[in-house]
């Protein structure tokens, strides 16, 4: 039986296309679906699985970005707070209000009024359609509600309203409906040449087969314009065709998991490193917590970006202040995640000071390149860079037919499709999903499964009415369920067992042992729905516990470095 990467691999070698997307990104992901909503023919290729890199290792914030504001960055930030009220409109399971409080010491670099005073700044500028308008809690207030927080000194804490979400979730499901509505999509799947016509304009690419038992064919992808979205890549990329192209700079950011319980709190606390000032979060994650996060200068290569001691030290240490009596000790963590922010480079500047604008560079055989910006600004960097090349096309004579106008700020994202606008939290939905399911599942499960799939989640569980089997946990205790496997390869085109325990369930975050657990579950389904041999299932099986071991490297390493195996 063809799979969809079966197909993918099809299309991509017997047609002609109007747009290659390199990079299956949250930026890519947002370039192909505007392109496909707009008629272009799209290909998207990338070297690993859609939202491997940057975009399933942010912040998970949707956000305005209170502290550009403070830099003077007045034309981000609108446009940020813009995106985070179409976001929440066009994927309200996956973008979800939040409370952000902001405790006021002695030694804070702002001060009550100051800080209240820039809210109302941030408010205005999202037209006073904040998720809700902020207030100020005094010290007693604050103790009552957040006994661990620091009491000592506290002038007041402002609590303003910004949104989270699911990162690599928002990245999957901007691509599939880019695949629904025609476009083709092969992961891993590296670019090795870029092909130019007898004129010396851009005309295709070579791409690799990574996932071929030999792991070394290549196709040509024929396409008429090619949009490089690669991230921390995109100067490896641009290099194929622009020697020594150097428009990136690089910085990690470091995230550490820790039980909730270490950290109580309802709201996310927002606060300043005691050391350098710089803005970091404590964010409560339902049974768990992460905090995060650093902001470094990064060389190396981009697949090898881990934590270290020197990042989850750094860490502690601002949680210490804010939370005195945790006390947390290297064995709280049980998770981390560290991702690179591709930004445009800028000399004489720190990493936290490095603007989170983008760009879009045309290169003169027709490579378009977009690098810089934020999550928050995915669709309309991707609105963006369509017009560059539909330009780029209609200059070079090859106007596509059938192109229309397209607005992706009034078109919800599948999970979205059928959403309850009265129903923010979607109750509603949940009894949908647990009725499919013919009662066969937990209502926390049902709950866990709406706040992932939204109403894709009804067709979920009626798996598991077909099929009961599919209804066993893949850790006891934990909501994640077997029918979420067959679910990520048929219908969310995972490829391996990384795609799904990593992105497609978050076991590798948010489980205390990171899905190991799982594995052997996972692996034979997969082999099964895949048609993987016996090599076949052990090897994606050791490539997770491959990722599982560099996220806990640093607790081999010394300060700066984590231990390689």
């Amino acid at each position: 039986m063809k799979t969809s990467r079966d197909r993918a691999l099809a299309r991509l070698e017997g047609e002609q296309f109007d747009l290659l997307v390199i990079g299956a990104g949250v930026i890519g992901a947002a370039t192909a679906r505007d392109a496909a909503l707009r008629g272009l023919k799209v290909a998207v290729v990338d070297v690993n699985d859609t939202g491997a890199g940057t975009s399933s290792r942010s912040s998970k914030l949707v956000h305005g970005g209170l502290r550009y504001l403070e830099q003077g960055d007045l034309g981000l930030v609108f446009e940020s707070v813009s995106e985070r009220r179409i976001l929440s409109q066009v994927a309200p399971h996956l973008v979800r209000p939040k409370g952000f409080l902001f405790p006021i010491y002695p030694q804070s670099p702002v001060t009550v009024a100051r800080l209240r005073l820039g809210l109302v700044v941030y408010e205005g500028l999202a037209l006073f359609r904040s998720p809700r308008r902020h207030v100020t809690w005094k010290p007693a207030q604050v103790r009552k509600e957040i006994p661990a927080l620091r009491s000592e000194g506290l002038r007041g804490a402002p609590l303003y309203w910004d949104c989270m979400t699911d990162d690599a979730r928002l990245t999957l499901e901007t691509l599939l409906d880019a695949v629904a509505h025609g476009a083709a999509v092969l992961t891993y799947a590296p670019v090795v040449g870029i092909e130019h016509d007898a004129g010396g304009r851009v005309c295709g690419a070579r791409v690799r087969d990574a996932l071929e038992a030999e792991a070394g064919r290549e196709l040509v992808v024929r396409a008429r314009a090619i949009i490089n979205a690669t991230g921390p890549w995109s100067d490896r990329v641009r290099g194929l065709t622009v020697p020594d192209s150097r428009q990136l700079r690089c910085t990690k950011g470091v995230h550490i998991v820790i039980p909730a319980d270490r950290l109580p709190t309802p709201q996310v606390i927002v606060g300043t490193h005691p050391s350098d000032q710089r803005v970091f979060f404590v964010i409560p994650w339902g049974e768990a917590v992460y905090i995060g996060t650093t902001d470094t200068d990064y060389e190396g290569d981009p697949r090898d970006v881990a934590a270290t001691r020197e990042d989850i030290d750094y860490l502690f240490e601002a949680t210490s202040f804010y939370f005195p009596s945790a006390e947390l000790r290297y064995e709280d963590v049980s998770s981390t995640w560290a991702g690179l922010r591709p930004l445009i480079r800028a000399d004489g500047l720190s990493p936290s000071q490095v603007s989170r604008e983008h760009t879009i560079t045309v290169d003169t055989d027709g490579l378009i390149s977009i690098a810089g910006g934020k999550l928050t600004t995915c669709r309309r960097m991707g609105a963006e860079v369509v017009q560059r090349a539909v330009d780029w096309l209609e200059l070079a004579g090859h106007t596509p037919e059938g192109l229309r106008p397209v607005d992706t700020s009034r078109l919800p994202l599948p999970g979205a499709v059928g959403w309850p606008e009265e129903d923010e939290e979607g109750e509603s939905v949940a009894r949908l999903v647990h009725e499919a399911a013919g009662g066969q599942l937990p209502e926390a499960t049902c709950r866990y499964l709406t706040d992932r799939y939204g109403t894709r989640a009804i067709d979920l569980a009626r798996l598991v009415r077909q099929d009961s089997a599919l209804s066993t946990p893949l850790v006891p205790g934990r909501p994640e369920i077997l029918a979420q496997v067959d679910w990520a390869v048929q219908q969310e085109l995972a490829c391996t067992v990384t795609d799904v325990l990593e992105r497609r369930t978050q076991l590798f975050f948010r489980d205390r042992n990171q899905g190991l657990d799982a594995i052997e579950a996972v692996s034979a389904r997969m082999a099964g729905l895949l048609g993987w041999d016996e090599a076949g299932r052990a090897r994606s099986a050791e490539q997770y516990r491959q990722e599982v071991a560099l996220s806990r490297a640093w607790r081999e390493g010394p300060a700066g470095e984590p231990a390689r195996g």
